[in-house]
């Protein structure tokens, strides 16, 4: 066998398999309502020598995402997806979401999912002083652990992504205020599992902070021993199952995700 042909036919099998799983982690976004029609993003690191990830088609509503509608561009936002050797038009992407992804995909080599949401709740949060509130187990999984980064308009200016990473930090999720959420994972369950939880503290928040009586609040310990709890070693295997329980819920999709 040819080293070389083994070689690309290996890179090619592993760049199927993150294909499907991209295109699976956007049908979920869209089951959960967690869409902003075709505005927003997820994304997904590349394997290769030439550093590259996977990003959303322009134009594609998050539930009728395929494989075959994901793009591929370099860390410079260049389309090099070998579909578009006749001209990149027909491959659009946006230049925003380029922005925020490249920065977290070049400065975190743990990360090989990036999932940013504009959702009502997280929008909601995302504009209050306070930021998201210990106040429910979903929102303790990110005590001490969640990044902010403040708005500076629409994430054109690549000098942003410098400020965008360094607010992002070590942590799996963050807070863009005045704008929405940023989940990372390096696998997609794990992205998956980030955002989900993140969404669901917020809208818990949301409806908390409507009630109008005073919020309970857990005592710091606590919140940081449920946020340990979170981060135990065995996560992973619930990560795992949770994400498998998930992909039933669009298995029968039409047209299927997976082409």
């Amino acid at each position: 066998m040819n080293v070389e042909k083994g070689f690309v036919d290996d890179l090619q099998a592993v760049e199927r398999k993150i294909r499907v799983e991209l295109a699976a982690l956007y049908r979920l976004v869209a089951h959960f309502r967690m869409t902003d029609m075709i505005d927003t993003h997820i994304t997904a690191r590349l394997p290769g020598q030439r550093p590259a990830f996977l990003i959303n088609l322009y134009g594609v509503l998050f539930h009728e995402m395929r494989a075959s509608d994901l793009v591929k561009i370099d860390y410079e936002g260049n389309v090099i997806d070998e579909r578009a050797h006749d001209g990149s038009d027909r491959y659009r992407v946006n230049a925003a979401g380029f922005t925020i992804h490249s920065a977290i995909h070049m400065a975190r080599e743990d990360v090989g999912f990036v999932v940013h949401t504009h959702t009502a709740a997280g929008i909601g949060v995302s504009a209050q002083e306070h930021g998201l509130l210990p106040i429910s187990q979903h929102a303790l999984k990110f005590y001490g652990r969640l990044g902010y980064h403040d708005y500076e308009g629409i994430a054109l200016d690549l000098g942003e992504r410098a400020r965008l990473v360094a607010d992002l930090g070590p942590h799996k999720a963050m807070i863009m205020r005045n704008h929405g959420l940023i989940a990372v994972g390096g696998s997609a369950a794990e992205a998956f599992h980030e955002i989900y939880f993140l969404e669901r503290a917020c809208q818990a928040q949301i409806s908390a902070l409507a009630g109008g009586t005073p919020l309970r609040t857990p005592p710091p310990e606590v919140c940081e021993r449920t946020a340990m709890q979170f981060a135990d070693d065995d996560s992973a295997g619930i990560i795992g199952l949770a994400w498998q329980a998930a992909l039933r819920l669009i298995e029968d999709d039409v047209p299927d995700y997976r082409s």
